[in-house]
């Protein structure tokens, strides 16, 4: 599956230089999603099934920071060069990377890996969801829902702050803090316990989002990008390693895929939502509100830590 929805990722991409109608690249985009579904939930599974039980939070840890850096790099690389160049060379210059993904992808390996047995004709809400993940999955669409105040709007609220120029530095940071931090705090995960991790990456990720909403230089914009990278990929590869931990082996790419579907599904209903917040009032209150759902899910995570064993 990751293979082949590489290939036709691949295939969709190349096609955005020939296809320009605007209705035809509305279709294009929408295959081309099912096909990104497809190779992030395969990738994610791989990577949890071929990391050993007892070092799920440092290798899932190494793993996120690389699809972490893809979310940050990639923006950066798109505008550089669309600024530079055109929308076609951006393409070929994807097309090329996705190329290399897929010939890094075959070497890949899986033996012993318990698979759930024989399969039915019979369709299930299992064979969607996988309960025992749904938990978890929906703190981390918290996070996710948050985060997309960030995602989709911190180009817009820099220009109007007057530090465009200085977004770049913005995702550089992020970037750098993400690499710096997550092995250790993938350590701690494993060594010491998730709520370590989790709850001072709440505080964390809360406190850069304030910092942002109240900005108004280049200062306070640059630190909450720190704290920001730092609380927000930390609470990603934890809520996901908690979901795959909390079902079986034969069980986890259907934990993934419960996971990363509530984890889209906030960035897509958070980018609505904090837009309609941002044209209705400003900034400001997209940040704090941000910030206040964040602090919403650490509450409602401490309440389950106190009533279930999920988390030790």
């Amino acid at each position: 599956m990751l293979i082949v929805s590489l290939l036709f990722f691949l295939l969709c991409t190349i096609l955005y230089i020939v296809v320009k109608p605007f209705l035809l690249l509305l279709i294009l985009r929408f295959f081309q999603g099912i096909w990104f579904s497809v190779v992030t939930t395969a990738a994610n599974s791989i990577a949890a099934d071929i990391v050993p039980e007892s070092r799920k939070g440092t290798g899932l840890g190494y793993f996120s920071i690389s699809v972490n850096l893809g979310i940050v790099i990639g923006p950066f690389i798109g505008i550089t060069v669309v600024q530079l160049a055109n929308f076609d060379l951006l393409f070929i210059i994807l097309a090329i990377l996705l190329t290399i993904g897929a010939l890094l992808a075959l070497p890949i390996k899986l033996s012993n890996i318990e698979l759930e047995g024989e399969r039915s004709l019979k369709f299930s809400l299992s064979d969607l969801i996988e309960m025992k993940a749904l938990p978890v999955a929906l703190l981390g669409m918290f996070v996710s829902f948050s985060y997309s105040s960030v995602l989709s709007f911190i180009s817009i609220y820099s220009e109007q702050k007057g530090l465009l120029t200085v977004t770049g530095y913005f995702y550089i940071l992020f970037a750098a803090i993400m690499i710096a931090i997550r092995p250790l705090t993938g350590r701690f995960y494993d060594t010491v316990g998730p709520k370590y991790v989790i709850i001072p990456s709440f505080l964390l990720f809360s406190g850069g989002l304030v910092m942002l909403g109240f900005m108004e230089g280049p200062i306070l914009f640059l630190i909450s990008a720190l704290l920001i990278g730092a609380g927000y990929s930390t609470l990603v590869t934890s809520f996901q390693t908690l979901s795959v931990q909390a079902t079986s082996l034969a069980r986890s790419a259907y934990a993934t895929s419960t996971f990363f579907t509530l984890f889209d599904s906030g960035i897509a209903l958070g980018s609505m939502v904090f837009g309609i917040i941002a044209v209705t009032f400003n900034y400001l209150i997209v940040y704090l509100s941000a910030a206040s759902i964040v602090l919403l899910a650490m509450f409602v995570f401490t309440l389950r830590l106190r009533k279930t064993e999920l988390v030790s």
